[in-house]
């Protein structure tokens, strides 16, 4: 896959996150009230996302794990929202991320990513994204992309960055 086809498919997949978001706000209506069942994420990458999303997002997630929750729930709706090949690329990354040999190796994290400091996962983010090999490059763009689009594209962090939502059709 290229890396044009590759940033298509996240923006499209950040389209249809905000689009959700949006839809919600100008209908009136709110998320269901039933338990976020996941589609694309099993628990090893659910915890991945856990350790990596606060660094990524920088203290932009508010205390507590309701915002975690939220970001990892967008994060699986994006990725459900990808082209089948997009998706399979993304199971590949998580592959390297889950094994704790190639973890090290690939990132030099060292610890389990429940156990990894900020600074640990930072240092990885930092040097697969300045990397000069473009698959790091490329999953680092892939990360920080879906993350971005995860969380941003939730209602729930709009009015920390001061967006009042979109404009309410009448």
């Amino acid at each position: 896959m290229k890396r044009r086809q590759w940033i298509g498919g996240t923006a499209a997949a950040a389209v249809l996150l905000l689009g959700a978001g949006a839809l919600y706000q100008l209908r009136g209506d709110t998320p269901p009230d039933d338990p976020y069942r996941f589609r694309v994420l099993d628990d090893e990458e659910r915890a991945i996302l856990a350790a990596i999303g606060p660094v990524m997002l920088a203290g932009a997630l508010p205390a507590g794990g309701t915002g975690t929750n939220a970001f990892i729930e967008g994060f699986d709706t994006a990725v459900a929202g990808l082209p089948p090949h997009v998706q399979g690329e993304l199971a590949q990354l998580f592959m390297l991320l889950k094994n704790g040999v190639l973890r090290v190796l690939a990132t030099g994290v060292m610890h389990p990513w429940h156990e990894a400091s900020q600074e640990e996962i930072a240092r990885f983010l930092t040097a697969w994204r300045y990397s000069g090999i473009v698959k790091l490059r490329a999953g680092y763009d892939a990360l920080h992309q879906l993350t971005l689009a995860a969380w941003y594209g939730n209602p729930v962090s709009w009015s920390a960055i001061g967006y009042p939502g979109p404009p309410v059709v009448r």
